[in-house]
């Protein structure tokens, strides 16, 4: 059995931990946070054995095998390496760190502690991504040429002070949600040889939408995200042969269509919970088997695509406080 630990205790750890105990094999053993009273409440509401009021404590557990960590991603660095250290195996929320200097610091933890680390990246998981990433290899739409991916939604009045556009919390809607159609032109196309990237800057400085073109050798890929409009949040891989199509919510799709030869085959594919299932089993699984990290999402994949971002964000100008 592996003892799960959950630090941070936010919107995403309650989504997370309702999926995790949706597992046969899933054990939530103990939860922490700077708050002794949320610790206990979140510990009460899921069944978990022990109620941590510090993170270093949790870290302390003898009892925790893993720990997943769910605070804002400008401190995913500070804990995983911590956590790490301390030699527990980490799955830590998406993005892994605000740059690809603090992933590879990251990964060199790791590393040097011989424990497991993944980006908890659960879009790369999802059956219809996995099975629409299947069907692109094959040749199911001939060879491919154009990809569009968005994830957008309106938030323009959201207060400066907040997450969102908060540049001191790596703010803006790159890091946020933007992670998410950079990684589908990743997972389906490679690193591209190009990539042009332009954004509107909110007052803070951080990006409120920002749009990217990767050109690779005979393809390009488009990406749009942002916090200003709404958007369709559905993904289109483009062939010579037909097209695919992933449905909204894409990067947690519960299905997707074929549309080839004039003719539209739908498959539908629901998920078992939200969709945080499949990451985490395969968590468990490389644990078992003793892998330090998972070859569906390696660190170099990792490492890629904050490269990525990093690259976009350098061309649209946007610097974190703690980066300067």
């Amino acid at each position: 059995m592996i003892k799960w630990g959950i630090l941070g205790l936010g919107k995403i750890a309650n989504s997370f931990t309702k999926d995790l105990l949706l597992l046969e094999n899933g054990h939530l053993q103990a939860v922490a946070s700077r708050s002794a009273e949320k610790a206990q409440d979140f510990a009460q509401k899921y069944g978990a054995k022990t109620a941590h009021s510090t993170y270093e404590a949790l870290f302390a557990d003898s009892e925790v095998d893993i720990i997943y960590i769910a605070t804002p991603h400008d401190s995913h660095a500070e804990w995983s390496i911590a956590a790490m250290n301390a030699g527990k195996h980490v799955l830590c929320e998406k993005p892994l760190a605000i740059n690809k200097q603090q992933v590879q610091t990251m990964i060199n933890a790791a590393r040097k502690n011989k424990v497991f680390l993944m980006e908890a990246l659960w879009s790369r998981f999802n059956p219809s991504i996995r099975a629409v990433l299947d069907l692109v290899q094959q040749g199911e739409i001939g060879k491919l040429r154009h990809i569009e991916a968005n994830f957008c939604f309106s938030r323009p009045n959201a207060p400066a002070e907040t997450r969102l556009f908060n540049l001191d919390l790596a703010g803006g809607s790159l890091l946020d949600v933007g992670i998410y159609p950079t990684f589908l032109s990743y997972l389906i196309l490679g690193y591209p040889q190009q990539i042009l990237a332009t954004a509107n800057l909110h007052a803070t400085g951080a990006d409120l939408q920002t749009a990217a073109i990767f050109k690779y050798e005979d393809a390009i890929a488009q990406m749009m995200c942002g916090f200003a409009s709404n958007s369709d949040t559905v993904a289109k891989i483009n062939g010579e042969e037909g097209s695919i199509h992933i449905h909204s919510k894409w990067h947690e799709t519960q299905g997707y269509s074929i549309l080839k030869d004039g003719k539209e085959k739908i498959i539908s594919l629901p998920t078992n919970g939200k969709g945080f299932t499949y990451e985490i089993q395969e968590c468990i699984q490389c644990l078992q088997n003793g892998q330090l990290e998972s070859k569906l999402w390696t660190h170099q994949n990792s490492l890629d695509l904050m490269s990525m971002m990093d690259d976009i964000r350098a061309q649209i100008g946007v610097i974190y406080p703690s980066e300067a």
